[in-house]
């Protein structure tokens, strides 16, 4: 079976990001496309890579994150301390957000607060006229 190969605007679509996006990470040492001649190729496991990265993004992870762990799959793939440090990003990414949360729940009910009074105070003005 051989490898599927792909280029940077068929990574691009498919993924509907950029090629300047791709090369960015490639600049970063997240993917590492074979070169022939000027022309990048991008094997499956780019594809996968990709994938990867950009689900870290949406899930709010740092590119040195995702970095971090291709290092730690690449020099021992299935490893326990790949998962490990998944676990504490993701431990460290969640309790991030609920402080997030909590921050935005708080701002929102300082913001009923402000609304409220604000149509009492027109009330009692379109009462006194």
């Amino acid at each position: 079976m051989t490898d599927r190969t792909y280029t940077i605007g068929e990574l691009a679509k498919f993924f509907d990001v950029t090629p300047r996006s791709i090369r960015f990470y490639e600049e970063q040492d997240l993917l590492t496309p074979e070169r022939i001649g000027q022309s990048r190729v991008y094997h499956t496991k780019d594809k996968v890579r990709l994938k990867l990265i950009l689900r870290g993004k949406r899930l709010g992870f740092s590119l040195a994150e995702v970095k971090n762990l291709f290092e730690l799959y690449d020099s021992n793939p299935n490893s326990a301390a790949q998962l490990e440090a998944m676990l504490q990003m993701t431990e460290h990414k969640r309790a991030l957000l609920r402080q997030q949360l909590d921050d935005i729940q708080m701002l929102m009910n300082e913001l009923d607060e402000v609304e409220s009074r604000c149509r009492e105070e027109l009330n009692e003005l379109e009462r006194g006229n």
